[in-house]
């Protein structure tokens, strides 16, 4: 554990790329949280948002081997630095698709405001 706490700690303060989806997925969070969806909805749109940071990381983790061992302009480096860029962009995109499924199939209730009401329906 010390070690994976190393390593947050290391993107947390040498990635700027990480930096920003961390705002992301913190910003995110608690309208997550907070929207009238059910746990199941709920669970996915956060694992959603757990998914970028998980494939920055991944792809901070690629980029730094790779200059670790040359900085020379090799062509596998940069398809591997351009892959794992990719997954980071597919991430993002399989959020923004979760997130528009779970908000249009919801919509109604969000519209309605009914998270918003108090005392919540599920407080007796």
């Amino acid at each position: 554990m010390r070690h994976s706490l190393a390593g947050f700690a290391e993107a947390f303060r040498h990635e700027a790329s990480f930096r920003e989806d961390l705002v992301f997925v913190v910003l995110l969070t608690p309208f997550a949280i907070i929207l009238p969806v059910n746990a199941v909805s709920t669970a996915v749109m956060l694992a959603s948002l757990l998914l970028i940071v998980i494939t920055e990381l991944l792809n901070s983790a690629i980029e730094a081997t790779i200059d670790d061992i040359s900085l020379a302009k090799r062509p596998l480096a940069k398809r591997a630095k351009d892959m794992a860029s990719a997954a980071v962009f597919l991430a993002f995109l399989n959020c923004l698709t979760v997130w528009t499924i779970i908000l249009l199939a919801n919509w109604h209730r969000i519209k309605a405001l009914e998270f918003l009401r108090w005392p919540p329906q599920f407080l007796p």
